[in-house]
């Protein structure tokens, strides 16, 4: 299925490298904005499936450009920018991002991400990935209010590993159980804790204490996708 993708770059040089990469792929363009209002305002009326969204935009900058999307449209959010800082990734995965890429990404790499995110995935690039699981509390920041008595014993089990890191296929490995059961894990925690995908999942984690800052040892190997839902 065609995956429909708008483009929010202040730089039109930008947008037409993006259009010209994604025609190659199950991509179709539907819009363009050059400013962060006009990505809002494209977002809420074109719907699109995935957003591609530089920080540094006019107008509007990108994370809360992001915010006002998410909260507004189904439509998921990918931050790619040149500056791969952890003020932005924290920000942008806090404005409600689905996934954070530096722009020397790879072009397959991005329309996998593409693809990832439009169905449902959650997505940072390997760089910032052990960054954020392990230092996203430390930043100050209001305490998520733990309701881990709605988790039954297993999904509870099943958050703290992924919050390590681990993808289904590991958690299923480590668990004894199937990935198709992993998975399903996965989406009730999702579900009753009203979070919007994995990498919420990850960051109520950490701020509910299920899991400490440096117990990530045991993650993913290198080289695996990481936040794989």
């Amino acid at each position: 299925m065609t995956v429909t993708v708008l483009l929010a770059d202040d730089q039109a040089l930008v947008r037409a490298g993006f259009r010209s990469l994604l025609r190659r792929a199950d991509c179709q363009v539907v819009g363009e904005a050059g400013t962060g209002e006009e990505a809002v305002r494209a977002a809420i009326a074109l719907r699109p499936d995935v957003v591609l969204m530089d920080i540094r935009m006019p107008v509007l900058d990108g994370i809360s450009a992001t915010r006002r999307i998410v909260s507004s449209v189904s439509s998921r959010v990918i931050i790619l920018t040149t500056f791969e800082t952890d003020d932005y990734v924290f920000s942008a995965l806090r404005a409600g991002a689905s996934g954070f890429l530096t722009k020397e990404v790879e072009p397959r790499e991005l329309r996998r991400a593409i693809a990832a995110v439009a169905s449902g995935e959650a997505l940072l690039s390997p760089s910032v990935t052990r960054r954020v699981v392990s230092e996203f509390v430390s930043r100050p920041t209001a305490r998520a209010v733990p309701v881990i008595a709605e988790l039954t014993a297993r999904e509870l089990e099943v958050v703290r590993l992924v919050a390590e890191g681990l993808s289904n296929d590991d958690i299923a490995e480590r668990l004894v159980i199937s990935p198709l059961t992993a998975k399903t894990h996965v989406t009730r925690a999702l579900g009753k804790l009203a979070l919007r995908d994995r990498v919420q999942l990850v960051i109520w984690a950490y701020e509910a204490g299920i899991v400490q800052a440096g117990q990530e040892k045991g993650g993913r190997p290198e080289g695996r996708p990481p936040l794989e839902k």
